[in-house]
């Protein structure tokens, strides 16, 4: 059996990032970046975005693109990233 090169293999600690709210309930992005340098700086293999415990189902659709959008650039390939 021969070995898929373009395979990805997720292995490791890929915490789910929780997304911040102001207190108005708007999306905190500055503190969504400093979420993600945390995790990363802490050593994570991976980071899980959007998923339940990042109140995913409580966001529109924009805030759901701008937080992607954001999350991705500020990872930045420095760790594998799993979108939900």
């Amino acid at each position: 059996m021969s070995k898929n090169s373009n395979k990805i293999s997720y292995q490791g600690v890929f915490p789910i990032a929780p997304t911040p709210f102001q207190e108005d309930g708007s999306l905190d992005l500055d503190s969504q970046k400093r979420v993600l340098d945390c995790m990363i700086d802490q050593g994570v293999d991976g980071i899980c975005i959007l998923a339940n415990y990042s109140e995913q189902f409580l966001l529109s659709d924009d805030e759901r693109e701008k937080l992607t959008k954001l999350c991705m650039k500020k990872i930045d390939g420095r760790v594998k990233t799993i979108v939900t």
